[in-house]
């Protein structure tokens, strides 16, 4: 069930048009798994990001994979086994830091649509000519924020992106203002002191106002 680059990307677009964030979540109990993702989903985030950064993260994606209306991807995945145990969990997507030829080679023998990161024009450059035109712009605010997007997208209009790295409510505007911008990872619609309180009706109230972000 291989996929091309290009049929990749075209998948991992659509994901990113469900709305104009998409969380990116780091959690550490999979007993938070399902209520966290159906307060984003009530709230307008379908696509979900579970970042591969706790031992829980695989089992979590187990849970959220079930949760009606989600598209729940991995983050954080950096070598082929990272993309093999995504894929065994259930995720839908993948997203990545930066990308290597054996990371997208791993990716498209799965079928994995992929969001690859890239943070240069060259960068940006290398993955269009495999044939990614949705990337992954990270770390965002440390590389220069929206102003450094907007240049990048003067000359490189036909790569779109879903910048991530410091993206907040305050600045989420900026991004979302830009044309080669679909959507903005964020991880405040689910901030760890109210995922640790269970307070769902809170998370749902930022995922409400974060799909609301004009774009």
């Amino acid at each position: 069930m291989s996929i091309t680059p290009q049929e990749a990307s075209r998948k991992a677009r659509e994901i990113c048009e469900l709305a104009p964030i998409v969380p990116v979540l780091v959690v550490h109990d999979v007993a938070h798994a399902r209520p966290l993702a159906e307060a984003l989903v009530a709230g307008g985030l379908p696509a979900l990001e579970v970042t591969l950064r706790t031992p829980a993260a695989l089992d979590v994606i187990r849970e959220m994979a079930q949760v009606e209306g989600g598209v729940v991807g991995a983050g954080t995945l950096v070598t082929p086994a990272d993309v093999q145990a995504a894929v065994e969990a259930g995720a839908k997507f993948g997203v990545s830091p930066g990308a290597t030829p054996k990371l997208l080679d791993a990716a498209e023998e799965a079928g994995l649509p992929m969001l690859p990161g890239a943070a240069t024009a060259s960068e940006a450059m290398a993955l269009l000519e495999r044939g990614y035109d949705m990337l992954k712009f990270f770390p965002a605010e440390a590389s220069g924020g929206a102003p450094a997007l907007k240049a990048i997208g003067a000359p490189l209009p036909q790569i779109k992106f879903c910048p991530t790295g410091g993206v907040s409510p305050k600045n989420a505007p900026d991004y979302l203002g830009l044309s080669n911008v679909v959507c903005a990872g964020g991880s405040w619609v689910a901030p760890g002191d109210l995922v640790k309180a269970g307070d769902w009706a809170g998370i749902e109230a930022l995922a409400r106002d974060a799909s609301q972000l004009p774009r």
